[in-house]
């Protein structure tokens, strides 16, 4: 009789089932969602708003969106709540209006739902589980996706990403609309030009300093703790280990991009501060899309399309496929 069987199983066995479910963890998750496509609709519902809330910060994974919403419940039920109805109200949206599936199951037609959903929650004054608060939170959120589906095309000619503009032109007309004496949607006013801080530099140490880089990835979501900040790096990590150290570099690091973003994010709060609004995520939009406009022949060849976009590892392992079939070409 034959018990190889019933044998133990070797450690390269485990070793190997190991790798492989973390590889199956990690990036795109693309089989997960091929799996899904046959699924009933409230399950695949389940997969796109995971995704989407990954792709606040440039993700899509569903396992890292769980990741974000178990950081956010843990930051604040109520930013929570706030966050996942402006996120259904986009996708929603996009459903009703026949957007591309591909996109809204990919959640590219919910994130900006969801930020817009949790600054309003940041910028009201009414306090948590002020009920009123849900009835812009959808509206806004539903005002994301037709945005988005305005601009796709005119910044489709240069190859553009709609990123954030449908969140930052919503949270800005909301706040300038509302202000801060309104009724029923009071907000915070916005810090004024000039205003002092109130950190005392010349007491700053290094652990503060290391708690500061983490809770600037936590920021992003609206989370000022380092619990639920550690989570959203996790979350980060999990979907590409590269993004996960250019996230920790953007939070600490001065580099050329962060530069040209801190500058101009402090011209938009001196001009929009006047007003009493904030400058939101404007610089770094703006900044980002100048960036991808630059032309040159030693830029181009790096230039990832639009549509083309993966996780890091992915663009890069396409990258030297690409190069590869180049020089052999050449050399033919």
């Amino acid at each position: 009789m034959d018990f190889g069987k019933n044998t133990p199983q070797q450690p390269g066995g485990l070793k190997q089932r190991f790798v492989s479910a973390l590889l199956y963890c990690t990036g795109e998750m693309q089989q997960l969602h091929t799996h899904m496509q046959d699924k009933f609709f409230p399950l695949q519902l389940v997969e796109w708003v995971l995704r989407g809330i990954s792709c606040v910060i440039l993700l899509n994974n569903p396992l890292s969106g769980a990741l974000i919403l178990a950081a956010l419940l843990l930051e604040s039920p109520w930013q929570a709540l706030l966050g996942m109805l402006g996120l259904l109200a986009s996708t929603f949206t996009a459903i009703i209006l026949g957007q591309d599936r591909e996109e809204v199951s990919s959640g590219l037609h919910g994130f900006n739902g969801m930020l817009v959903a949790l600054l309003m929650g940041v910028f009201s004054s009414a306090g948590d589980w002020y009920w009123w608060l849900l009835l812009p939170v959808c509206l806004g959120g539903a005002a994301t996706t037709f945005l988005s589906s305005s601009l796709a095309p005119v910044l489709d000619r240069w190859d553009l990403p709609v990123s954030v503009f449908p969140f930052n032109t919503v949270i800005l007309l909301y706040l300038a609309c509302t202000g801060t004496s309104n009724p029923y949607f009071p907000n915070h006013p916005a810090q004024p030009p000039g205003a002092p801080e109130n950190t005392n530099h010349s007491q700053l140490h290094v652990p503060q300093l290391l708690q500061g880089v983490v809770l600037g990835v936590g920021q992003i979501f609206a989370c000022g703790t380092v619990g639920p900040s550690l989570l959203i790096l996790g979350a980060v990590f999990l979907f590409s280990p590269i993004l996960a150290v250019y996230a920790l570099l953007g939070s600490g690091i001065s580099t050329m991009a962060a530069l040209l973003s801190a500058y101009t994010d402090i011209a938009l709060s001196n001009l929009l501060g006047v007003l009493g609004l904030p400058a939101s995520s404007w610089a770094a939009t703006l900044t980002g899309t100048l960036m991808l406009l630059l032309t040159g022949k030693n830029l181009k060849e790096y230039r990832i399309p639009t549509g083309k976009v993966a996780s890091p590892e992915q663009n890069l392992h396409s990258h030297k496929q690409w190069s590869a079939a180049n020089t052999n070409a050449t050399d033919v």
